[in-house]
């Protein structure tokens, strides 16, 4: 037996490694709980029902059981957040329903971005200017608008792909887009 009080205090990567070293499904199951709100709110989103949610959040869990031993996980988080949508897809495409993603206006970015050059400037000028004024931004926030805008990626994808916390990609894309802004206007002066 497990002490719980021990458990609760594991980091999710060091919950998960005693997992695969033991196959003791306590450790696992100590590490889902703390996403089982995420989980079920991610597929309440995606299923538009509560109790086939329930349902997805235990099979996921059963699923998963078996399938953590050979899986390369660096960030649980990110990669248990990837699956469950994946879960819930993949119990829409077997319902043969249509995918209805409800999102909100205010929380989600505009393409403010790429409208930022003032219409005066020959396009060539446009691309170099914000080509230039990309080269200034840190990294992390270059990264983040790259991938938001140029690739499409939403917030998971691209918490996924860098490593970053939603928050952090929430905030570089926010500053980025700020900072873009500014450059920008003080280049068409």
């Amino acid at each position: 037996m497990i002490n719980n009080r021990t458990t609760s205090t594991l980091s999710d990567e060091e919950l998960l490694e005693k997992y695969k070293a033991s196959d003791r499904i306590e450790y696992f199951g100590e590490l889902y709980n703390r996403y089982i709100p995420l989980i079920y709110g991610l597929c309440l989103k995606y299923l538009r029902n509560p109790n086939k949610s329930q349902d997805a959040v235990m099979q996921l869990f059963e699923d998963l059981i078996q399938k953590i031993p050979g899986q390369r996980i660096n960030i649980f988080r990110t990669w248990i957040y990837s699956v469950a949508k994946n879960h819930c897809l993949q119990i829409i495409r077997q319902e043969n329903k249509e995918i209805f993603v409800e999102t909100k206006r205010e929380l989600m970015e505009s393409e403010e971005v790429l409208h930022l050059l003032c219409e005066e400037d020959p396009y060539d000028e446009k691309l170099e200017t914000l080509r230039r004024c990309m080269e200034r931004l840190p990294d992390s926030q270059r990264i983040s608008i790259i991938h938001f805008f140029m690739n499409e990626c939403s917030y998971a994808d691209i918490v996924e792909r860098t490593g970053y916390s939603l928050n952090a990609v929430k905030s570089n894309i926010q500053n980025g887009r700020r900072n873009l802004k500014n450059c920008i206007k003080k280049q068409s002066r």
